[in-house]
This record gives C-alpha cells, structure tokens and sequence, in this order.
C-alpha cells in the first residue's frame, strides 16, 4: 500500500493536515449526495454523508479510509488549506511559455518590492513544471482563494481550498516533493506577504456603476471586456465573484466568460476563473449540485 493515494493520503494526515481523495482531474473524488435533488441546496457536509469536497477533509485515518472506499477510482488527494493546526496557505506558482507566465520570478520580485524573504520551505513540484509553496498562517487569520490578483502567475490557495498533495497522480503526470525540500514542514508565512493576501490591502476596481440589476450585469461584463493583458484573470474573477455573490452567477457566466475571451484568454483559462470565483464567492467547492461553468 506504500504508494497508493490512500497511503499518501494518511502520511499527510499523520502530520495534522486534513485530506480529501482527489480525481485525475484534480476534483474531490467522493460524488456530491446532493446531485439527483431537484432545486439543490449548498451544504457543507451538515446532512451527514460523504460528498462534500474540501468539507470532508479530515486527519482521522478512519475517516480518511471511509473517503477513500467511496471513491475507488481516487489517484489522489488533497489537503486543506486554511485548516488546524497548520492554517496551511498555498501559493501556487506557475510556469508557462505561452504566453509566458512564471510564478516563480513574480514572487521574487514581489519579495523584493515589500521587503520579504521567501522562507525554505515546503515545495511540490506540479506536472505543468510550477510549483506549491506551503506556508503557515497564523490561527484566526482568514486567506481567501484567489487566481493572479496579488501577480500573474501566482494562484492563492487559502480557506476553502486546497492543495494537491505529493504522490498525487493526475491527468498530466505525478505531483512530488522537490528535491531537498522539508516534508511535512512548512515555514511560517512572512508577514509582509500575509499583508498582501489580505482583501482590507488590495485595491478594488470600482465597482461598475449602472442603473438596476440589467445596468450592474451589462457593467460587469464590459469590466471584462475592458481587461488589459497582465490583469484579465485578476478583473474577471472580481468581477465573477460580485456576480455570484448578488445571486445572478449562473446567468451572467457565459457572457463573463465570452468577455474574457474577447480579451484573448482561452475558453479553459476563462471558465477555470469563472469557476474559481463561484466556489470562492458562495462557500462550496463545486460539489452540491448547483450549476456552475465546467472546471479546466
């Protein structure tokens, strides 16, 4: 059992950190209780069953083994970020070449910008060539998810989220720890880079001004619309998060999505920020049946 996800999954447990089994598509694995209800309603695990994604996610290995035998077909896991005792923050740094995008170089300038040192740490090594930091947050501090708003190219796994552990196998490959990397060990966040995860310091767009709901919808798509190469993610995800908070998300998706691709992100990348945002904005995790644009 020594490389199975399950036993990956309980190696994790046993250093505190809560775990879901995960699908090669990086999904939680345990299918929502909730999708055969005609008007579903969000739940996050409070009817008792299984099948509430990152809500599941336990340190209890009878419990992490009870996940695991409702889902077979599980290649992974993922681990809770935002949790006891580690309040783990991920910072997802990724690595494109077109158009080129590196995580990696984008922290280092914001080190240097704020004055911060990057702490060694945990490090994950990701199929797509990025890379997870894993970091401590302090208890009572609340780190939302979050896709390219503190920079391009670093995704924030925070509250809600999760990361996918090492040993996890995925549709494109294999996630491991890197080379000289601490296991089971990370440092404490900076506080200058907690300073920047925070909502209270960004600086939010002004909201689009329009007359009624018909006005605010049409604003925030031509917010979209309006994006800028080097903030597109940042502007629809804002933009897709005041959607679904204002309960009009499942109806305004497609056309937030057919902005951004007006601005020259792909139809993958759009609906994955859409999707990001609908999960961050309402609580869930994608799993309770309600309608949501597919996940990239």
């Amino acid at each position: 059992m020594a490389n199975t996800p399950l036993a990956h999954a309980l190696a994790a447990a046993a250093h505190g950190f809560r775990v879901i089994p995960l699908t090669r598509a990086k999904l939680p694995a345990v299918r929502s209780p909730h999708h055969h209800d005609p008007v579903p309603l969000p739940c996050r695990g409070a009817c008792g069953r299984l099948g509430h994604g990152v809500h599941d996610a336990s340190a209890d290995p009878e419990a992490i083994r009870a996940l695991f035998a409702a889902a077979p077909w599980a290649t992974g896991y993922g681990i809770a970020c935002g949790r006891a005792p580690h309040h783990l923050v991920g910072l997802d740094l990724d690595l494109k070449h077109e158009p080129r995008v590196d995580g990696a170089a984008a922290l280092a300038r914001l080190a240097r910008r704020h004055a911060f040192t990057v702490p060694r740490t945990v490090t994950v090594l990701t199929p797509g060539g990025g890379r997870h930091l894993w970091l401590c947050g302090p208890p009572g501090l609340t780190v939302p998810n979050s896709a390219g708003r503190i920079a391009p190219g670093i995704d924030i796994r925070g509250t809600g989220g999760y990361l996918v552990g090492p040993g996890s196998a995925t549709s494109r490959g294999r996630y491991r720890l890197a080379p000289g990397s601490p296991a089971w060990r990370p440092a404490p966040a900076p506080p200058a880079l907690l300073g920047l995860l925070q909502p209270s310091v960004r600086t939010p767009p002004a909201h689009p001004s329009g007359g009624g709901t018909a006005g605010r919808d049409a604003a925030l798509v031509r917010f979209v619309r309006e994006s800028q190469e080097g903030r597109r993610n940042d502007r629809l995800f804002w933009a897709a998060c005041r959607a679904y908070e204002t309960g009009a998300g499942p109806e305004l998706a497609p056309a937030l999505v057919e902005a951004a691709l007006h601005t020259g992100l792909t139809r993958r990348e759009a609906e994955a920020t859409v999707a990001s945002a609908a999960r961050s904005a309402t609580g869930t995790t994608g799993t309770t049946g309600r309608t949501m644009p597919p996940v990239a």
